[in-house]
């Protein structure tokens, strides 16, 4: 039988973060909170949240946003169903009347009748009809399935990137790092021990990056499939090889950089998939481009300069791990050429963002073309009706 005391250890494991230390004398971040080492026992907590938030994303995906752009698609199309049956009625009222009376009085004011009563009988008859749902193709089912499925993805990546924003900017405004002066990222290296926001905000973000790896590899692959997966493995990379190296100041302010575009951009997704009228999406799509600009290609590049050159002239190279100090050469090389890599990627994707915005500016709309469409697309090939 298992013990109590057995089972409140092995749950404290797994909802608890690993190795509590003493605060220290003056701490520079987080006075108020618990303090931690790092060890191998953090992975438990990685794996714990990507259980957690593949249950999340579940949840929401079948109980909230499924259901949500289902009765969205359906009524929106049964509505131009029935305004589409409305005025062919119309019409075709319109040209019996009208040769009928045309007859009778006169083929201009039977003309003229006829439009009037076709038009007025369509609506009726729209209308009368228009509780009455009228049958989806196999063509419309199949589109309305696919832009459910693409809603409910996007809509978990809008929620976990908001809440993940946000308390990204709790942490930052929690240390005494700035943009405005990007050495600071350096001082005082190691920031050792860590404090429990920072060490959750870290483990959070890579199990979530862990989660979009297997998400990738277990979905329908898109046409950017191998760029993303390049793009999270270097991220996975990247977190853990700065949380175990100490670099967790600089970890945190790229995070919040990189979350703020992932708000907006599956959100402007979101808008087209259930047909919002088109000035919101590309107005979204707008701001979306701008702060990808802004983060990505200016203060992401402003962070990759100070790695650069700011980094080697405030820390020594020293590969000390008794004192928490992992900076060699080889390693700040790594560092660079992985940064290095992502930028080239988000450049890639940049393009692909500006060919977008012309199209918006041209009258076309916005449609990501980054990942929109699965390899095969054979889902809206078939166009046969039942």
């Amino acid at each position: 039988m298992v013990s109590s005391e057995w089972l409140s250890v092995s749950l404290d494991h797994l909802t608890h973060l690993h190795y509590p230390v003493s605060t220290p004398p003056t701490p520079d971040a987080f006075p108020q909170k618990q303090f931690y080492s790092t060890g191998p026992s953090d992975l438990i907590t990685v794996v714990v949240a990507i259980a957690i938030m593949a249950v999340l994303r579940d949840v929401l995906r079948i109980w909230v946003f499924e259901p949500f752009a289902h009765w969205k698609l359906t009524r929106d199309l049964h509505a131009r169903k029935h305004a589409a049956k409305a005025l062919a009625n119309g019409h075709a009222n319109g040209h019996a009347n009208g040769h009928a009376n045309g007859h009778a009085n006169g083929y201009a004011n039977g003309h003229a009748n006829g439009h009037t009563n076709g038009h007025t009988n369509g609506h009726s008859n729209g209308h009368a009809n228009g509780s009455l749902p009228l049958k989806l193709t196999k063509k419309e089912r199949a589109l309305v399935h696919r832009s459910v499925l693409r809603f409910a993805e996007q809509g978990w990546s809008v929620v976990y990137s908001t809440f993940s924003w946000n308390y990204g900017y709790y942490v930052h405004c929690n240390v005494p790092t700035t943009f405005a002066n990007l050495q600071t990222l350096w001082l005082d290296y190691p920031h050792i021990p860590i404090p429990g926001p920072i060490k959750f905000y870290y483990l959070l973000q890579t199990a979530f990056y862990t989660h979009q790896i297997l998400i990738l590899n277990a979905e329908a692959r898109r046409k950017d499939h191998w760029q993303m997966m390049t793009h999270h493995i270097i991220t996975v990379a990247l977190l853990w090889i700065s949380y175990y190296t100490n670099f967790t100041r600089v970890g945190c302010i790229i995070m919040l950089l990189m979350d703020w575009c992932d708000i907006f951009l599956p959100l402007a997704k979101m808008m087209r998939y259930i047909a919002i009228p088109q000035i919101f999406t590309d107005s979204t799509f707008g701001f979306f481009m701008v702060s990808w600009l802004v983060t990505r290609h200016i203060l992401f590049v402003l962070i990759m300069y100070s790695v650069l050159f700011h980094l080697p002239r405030a820390v020594v190279y020293v590969y000390d791990p008794s004192r928490g100090l992992f900076l060699t050469e080889a390693a700040w090389w790594g560092f660079c050429v992985m940064l290095s890599a992502l930028e080239v990627l988000q450049a890639i994707w940049f393009w692909m963002i500006c060919r977008v915005a012309y199209r918006v500016v041209t009258g076309s709309g916005a449609a990501d073309e980054r990942s929109d469409e699965e390899v095969d697309g054979n889902d809206t090939n078939d166009t046969k009706d039942d």
